[in-house]
C-alpha cells in the first residue's frame, strides 16, 4: 500500500473511520519499538460534498456519515448553522434535542456493551455465543437498544438515518399520546438500566492504571449533550470556537484516519472522559447508583469505559423521563430560519465523544466551507498510546493469537465505529 500524502486543498482527508484495521508491531528485547494502527478505508470526503449545498440539506446529509450516531451529526450541524444565522432555539426545541440525544446514547451504548464489550470481557467470540450462557443479559440489552431506537424514531421519523431534525427544531412534534407511551416505556426500563450499571461494575475487568488527558463538554448545570464549553483534565476551559487554537489534526503516513492532539499530546474523548469530568453534573439518583458500585471515580482504568456507558444509559433514562414528564405539544415544532452570511460552530457529545463542526455560509445560506472532526479520529492517537501501554504491561512473548485478542479488546473498548470494531484485526509482529 502506498503512503498517503496530505495535499494542499481545503478538504480534510477523512470525515469518519470505517472498515478494517491492521496493527503492526516491532518488538525488540521486550520493548515495543514501533506500533502502528493502520486504518486504510478510503476517504469519504463528506465535507466537500456539503460545499455548494443549501443549509437545510446539511442535517440529513451528515446523518449519513454514521448509521449508529446520526443524531450526533445532525445536532452538531444544526447548532452550527443556527449560530451562523443568529438563531436561538426555544425551550421546547432544546428539551426535545436532549431527548433525541438520550435515544441515541441508549441505542449506541447498549449495542456496544452487549455486542462488543461483554463478549470480550467474558471470554466469548460473539454475542451469539454469549447469549447461550447469558440470555437474560442479552435480552436486557436488546430491550434498552430498542427503547433508544423508539425515542430516535419519535423525533426523527425513523431510527436509522433519521430525517426529522431541522434547523430551528423538528419536522413534527410527537403527540401527547406518543409522549405518554414513551414515558411509560422509560419508567418500565429504569430497573433494567439500574441493573446494567451493577452488572458492568461486577465484571472482572482487566487492571489498568494509566495517565491520560480527558476532554469533554461541560455545562453550567447539566450533564453535557448538546451544549457546553470544552474542558480537559489538564485545565483547558475554552469556547468551542477556540478549538483550532488548542487542538491539531494531522495526517500520519500509516493511516487514512487523521490523528488529533491537544497541545501536542494524545487525549481521550467519550463516555469515560465525560463521566470523569462531569461527575458532579449527574442527578442524585444516578450518583447514588454509581457510588453503590464501589468503584473509584474519576477512573484511570480505560476498561471502566464499559461502566461509564452503562451509567450514561441510566442517566439517559432518567433525563428522558424528566423531559417527558413536562412534555407539552408545541404550537409549532420549529422556528423558521433566516439565512445570512457567516460562520457557525457546533460541538455535541456523540456516544463516542465530542463531535465538532464548523460551517461558513454565503448570504443565501449556501455552504462555502465545512469541517467535521469526529470522535473516532480524535481517539486514534490515544488508542495507539493505550495499546503500547497495555502490551508492555503484559507479556509480549505471548503467542500471536493471545496478543491479537488483547489488542482487539483494547481497540473495541473505544467503540471506534461498528465495522472498525468488529472486523478481524490483522496483527503483524516483527520479533527480533
Amino acid at each position: 500500500m502506498s503512503e498517503r500524502r496530505t495535499v494542499d486543498i481545503h478538504v480534510p482527508v477523512l470525515a469518519r473511520v470505517e472498515g478494517e484495521g491492521a496493527l503492526e508491531l516491532a518488538v525488540r528485547d521486550g520493548t515495543i519499538e514501533k506500533l502502528m494502527l493502520r486504518i486504510y478505508e478510503p476517504p469519504r470526503l463528506f465535507e466537500q460534498f456539503l460545499v455548494g449545498r443549501e443549509y437545510h440539506e446539511v442535517p440529513d446529509m451528515v446523518a449519513r456519515i454514521c448509521g449508529i450516531c446520526p443524531v450526533a451529526y445532525q445536532m452538531s450541524a444544526v447548532h452550527a448553522i443556527e449560530q451562523a444565522f443568529g438563531m436561538q432555539p426555544d425551550p421546547w426545541v432544546r428539551d426535545m434535542r436532549r431527548l433525541y440525544y438520550c435515544g441515541e446514547w441508549l441505542e449506541s451504548h447498549a449495542l456496544h456493551i452487549h455486542m462488543l464489550a461483554a463478549p470480550d470481557f467474558l471470554g466469548y467470540p460473539s454475542v451469539t455465543a454469549l447469549a447461550q450462557d447469558y440470555p437474560a443479559e442479552v435480552r436486557r440489552g436488546l430491550r434498552l437498544q430498542g427503547l433508544g431506537n423508539a425515542i430516535v424514531a419519535a423525533l426523527g421519523a425513523r431510527s436509522v438515518h433519521p430525517v426529522g431534525a431541522r434547523v430551528g427544531g423538528f419536522s413534527r412534534a410527537p403527540t401527547a399520546a406518543e409522549a405518554r407511551a414513551l414515558l411509560e416505556s422509560l419508567r418500565e426500563a429504569l430497573p433494567d438500566a439500574e441493573e446494567l450499571v451493577r452488572w458492568t461494575a461486577s465484571l472482572e475487568l482487566p487492571a489498568s492504571d494509566q495517565e491520560f488527558t480527558t476532554v469533554a463538554l461541560r455545562h453550567g448545570d447539566e450533564y453535557p449533550m448538546n451544549e457546553g464549553r470544552l474542558v480537559s483534565s489538564a485545565g483547558l476551559d475554552i469556547d468551542i470556537r477556540e478549538f483550532d487554537d488548542h487542538f491539531r489534526e494531522h495526517q500520519v503516513p500509516h493511516s487514512t484516519a487523521l490523528h488529533s492532539h491537544l497541545h501536542d499530546r494524545p487525549y481521550l474523548v467519550g463516555p469515560l472522559a465525560r463521566l470523569n469530568l462531569n461527575l458532579d453534573r449527574l442527578p442524585a439518583q444516578v450518583q447514588d447508583l454509581l457510588d453503590d458500585t464501589g468503584l473509584s471515580w474519576p477512573s484511570r482504568n480505560m476498561f471502566h469505559s464499559v461502566v461509564a456507558r452503562a451509567v450514561e444509559i441510566h442517566y439517559g433514562c432518567v433525563e428522558a423521563i424528566r423531559l417527558l414528564e413536562r412534555y407539552q405539544t408545541p404550537t409549532a415544532p420549529r422556528l423558521e430560519p433566516t439565512p445570512r452570511a457567516g460562520v457557525g460552530f457546533g460541538c455535541t457529545e456523540a456516544p463516542r465523544g465530542i463531535l465538532w463542526h464548523r460551517y461558513e455560509f454565503d448570504e443565501r445560506g449556501t455552504v462555502i466551507d465545512s469541517r467535521i472532526v469526529p470522535p473516532t479520529s480524535q481517539n486514534q492517537a490515544r488508542i495507539e498510546q493505550d495499546l503500547k501501554w497495555t502490551l508492555e504491561a503484559g507479556d509480549l512473548e505471548s503467542d500471536d493469537r493471545e496478543l491479537r485478542q488483547l489488542c482487539e479488546t483494547v481497540i473495541r473498548n473505544y467503540d471506534p465505529c461498528i465495522s472498525c470494531a468488529t472486523h478481524f484485526l490483522d496483527l503483524r509482529i516483527d520479533r527480533q
